[in-house]
């Protein structure tokens, strides 16, 4: 999932027409400065993978085992919180697609952390 929102996040910073799924779904095209935002999107989305992948000892290198944990903890209440601001999103496109990439995103976190 997270490896999925990255690389959408790259077509929008490219200037792909998919701005419907992001952002309340305001601009069809991303103006730069929102840009910038999808690119702090990605470099958030690589990091929860690879906290995710520390997390469930796929991935061994970073933090200890309480810290990647407590940094799963944050991820998982972030991307909880951006579910929620999807779902009361007046995009469709946004609602429908990205509620769920979300909500998958910070369940996964969460019970990657508490299990491990």
């Amino acid at each position: 999932m997270f490896l999925i929102v990255a690389v959408f996040e790259v077509l929008l910073i490219f200037g792909l027409p998919l701005g419907e799924f992001t952002m309340g779904g305001r601009y069809k095209v991303l103006p730069p400065l929102f840009r910038v935002f999808a690119a702090s999107s990605v470099a958030l989305q690589l990091f929860g993978a690879a906290m995710i992948l520390q997390c469930g000892g796929i991935l061994k290198c970073w933090f200890s085992e309480k810290t990647t944990m407590i940094i799963c903890l944050v991820f998982a209440g972030f991307f909880a919180i951006n579910t929620f601001m999807n779902l009361i999103s007046q995009s469709k496109k946004e609602k429908y697609v990205m509620t769920p990439l979300a909500a998958i995103e910070a369940i996964c976190l969460a019970l990657t952390a508490l299990i491990n």
